[in-house]
């Protein structure tokens, strides 16, 4: 058809239907996924597929780690150790000028690091940061803006699903060329840019507005702060030193348990480590717990009260998953990197075309959906000019998932804050041109190479 390659009319086919389901029949994205997954093996006639590629996600360890780290957050988020850290960056930073917008960003980065979600982060550290903000000077839009973009780390740090879902494409594209651990890191690391790139262009709102810091009777001190929430700091190196130890150890793995047992031991750590940070979350926030100490009852409840969240996304990842697999059955994406390379494209073009393609996308579409169906073929089209297909692939919750968030209609993110600052939506949407514009001017500077990222 109008001479692309049959591939490509199907991955244009079911953009389409998801945008449709999803923006003018307002239907969850879960089920959108999943008539989808039916979609494309209709057109494709793959009908003797199905069972296996439903089945597909429930045999991979990915899923199941995607699926506890939310089920972790709810603990995080019931035992309080989050807002905990928040009350020391509150005791530190906030006598600084504009120091409620680092505390906000620095807040929302860590709890993106235990939630794994950007509209989840934004309404629930918004609800504390964004009131914050106002009080010290910063205008309804500009909070909620700042909140917006620095809640999209959910999005970039692990352990957000969307993360977990781009690492299953890569290994399927390049299989083998990156252990489970090694990604994760190198995840943090990108996180890590974006973190910096938000307080680099805080530093410089901050000095254009006039905006004060907190006022003194909102900040405890540091050492009451700090007498609270010190046990809570032990929570990041938790979940981090494990998957430090397993890269670095990773040729003594493998020499002493094969290929195939270090990479076992690669996802078992991923598997144990949330896992050990809800159990030491519950030991050191018991007091936050309905009748302030451990019981089975109150937890089970806790857990029973948050099935209405963690399911629905659970089930978006679990039928993106499907997908992926349905179009790695047609050998999709050698079909449509063919037709990408033949336009004789070169990698610098690629750098800019890559950002602003997915940024526009960003806008209709999910980043769960545009992984699951662009991420094989553009990886490999991107590998094929010249480029390294694990950068783009680990770049992929940037340009996807965050950018999703932050750019309307879609926006969710900017949605949630913007209702909770009270704030104009033509304002609101004005001042997020300048965090979007940075984020993707970052991403092309990090798809070109000139910065490192940590085990690429």
């Amino acid at each position: 058809m109008f001479g692309l390659p049959e591939a490509l009319v199907l991955l244009l086919a079911l953009i389409a239907f998801i945008s449709v389901m999803f923006l003018v029949f307002k239907r969850p994205m879960y089920e959108n996924m999943a008539l989808g997954l039916i979609l494309l093996v209709a057109l494709s006639g793959q009908w003797g597929s199905l069972g296996e590629y439903l089945l597909h996600p429930a045999r991979t360890s990915l899923f199941y780690v995607i699926f506890t780290f939310m089920v972790v957050a709810v603990v995080f988020d019931a035992t309080d150790v989050v807002g905990r850290i928040v009350k020391i960056a509150l005791a530190v930073i906030g006598r600084f000028r504009g120091g409620s917008g680092y505390v906000a960003t620095l807040a929302s980065a860590f709890m993106a690091a235990l939630s794994g979600s950007g509209p989840g982060n934004a309404a629930a550290v918004g609800a504390f940061t964004i009131p914050m903000m106002k009080r010290a000077g910063f205008k309804p839009h500009m909070a909620a803006s700042i909140e917006m973009s620095a809640s999209m780390l959910g999005n970039i740090i692990p352990p957000a699903g969307i993360i977990f879902l781009a690492y299953g494409v890569v290994d399927r594209v390049e299989p083998g060329r990156m252990s489970l651990s090694a990604w994760t890191l190198a995840s943090f690391a990108v996180g890590g840019w974006f973190l910096v790139q938000k307080l680099l262009l805080l530093f410089v709102v901050c000095r254009a507005t006039k905006v004060e810091p907190i006022p003194v009777e909102e900040r405890p001190t540091f050492k009451s702060a700090w007498r609270e929430g010190r046990s809570a700091l032990l929570l990041p190196l938790l979940i981090f030193v494990p998957l430090m130890l397993d890269v670095l150890a990773e040729d003594l793995l493998v020499a002493r348990l094969g290929t195939e047992g270090a990479t076992a031991f690669s996802d078992s750590v991923l598997m144990f480590t949330p896992g050990i940070a809800a159990v030491y979350a519950l030991a050191v926030g018991r007091r936050a717990l309905p009748g302030g100490r451990l019981r089975l009852a109150p937890i089970l409840e806790i857990l029973r009260g948050s099935l209405g969240k963690v399911v629905p996304v659970a089930a978006t990842v679990y039928f993106a998953y499907s997908i992926s697999e349905a179009f790695a059955g047609l050998d999709a994406d050698k079909e449509i990197e063919a037709w990408f390379t033949g336009l004789d494209l070169n990698l610098a073009t690629l750098v800019v075309i890559v950002p602003l393609a997915f940024c526009v996308l960003g806008m209709v579409i999910p980043g769960t959906a545009q992984v699951a169906i662009l991420g094989a073929p553009v990886i490999a089209a991107f590998g094929s000019l010249g480029g390294d297909p694990l950068l783009l692939a680990v770049m992929l919750p940037a340009l996807t998932g965050a950018l999703e968030g932050m750019t309307p209609p879609l926006a969710l993110g900017l949605f949630v804050t913007m209702g909770i600052a009270g704030s104009e939506f033509g304002k609101t949407a004005k001042a997020s041109l300048i965090w979007v514009a940075s984020h993707l001017l970052l991403s092309m500077v990090l798809l070109a190479g000139l910065l490192p990222i940590t085990g690429i």
